[in-house]
């Protein structure tokens, strides 16, 4: 009985675009997330300003809250929550819901080559890329609190 419930609503969901989790989303749930971006968030801050900065860890910070802070969104949404460190296409979940977050495609495939690519050895994040994710981070981290209502301080 709960496959078929579960088998009707995704049916049902998948129709109006979205693809919804068999579980309850709770506002417990998307704090969660959110706890988990800020620390990601205040740690890329606090680390871009150590002399030197370790660059690569700043990027990777960055690219982490950025998809924290948009699985929050699928959460709230009571959307699946995929394991992807692809932020392209976390967003790609959400856009058929709102359309105004396509700006926030290009800053999402910036961010997304931080999560794997520049933590292993031979690839060394730049100055300027770092501030660019530095920037990224903070345009998609604004952009969720206020779909979220939150604070944007």
């Amino acid at each position: 009985m709960e496959d078929q419930l579960c088998s009707l609503l995704v049916a049902h969901h998948c129709f109006s675009l979205k693809i919804f989790d068999a579980t309850a989303t709770t506002p417990r749930q998307t704090a969660q997330w959110v706890r988990k971006a800020e620390r990601d968030w205040e740690v890329a801050h606090k680390l871009a300003g150590e002399t030197p900065p370790p660059r690569d860890v700043v990027c990777f910070h960055c690219q982490q809250a950025a998809e924290k802070y948009l699985k929050a969104l699928l959460q709230e949404n009571g959307l699946v929550v995929p394991r992807t460190h692809d932020l392209v296409n976390v967003l790609n979940l959400l856009l058929p819901g709102d359309a105004t977050l396509v700006p926030l495609r290009r800053k999402s495939r910036s961010l997304t080559q931080y999560a794997v690519d520049y933590r292993c050895p031979g690839m060394m994040a730049s100055k300027r890329q770092m501030v660019a994710a530095l920037r990224h981070a903070d345009q998609i981290r604004l952009e969720c609190r206020r779909k979220l209502n939150l604070s944007l301080s």
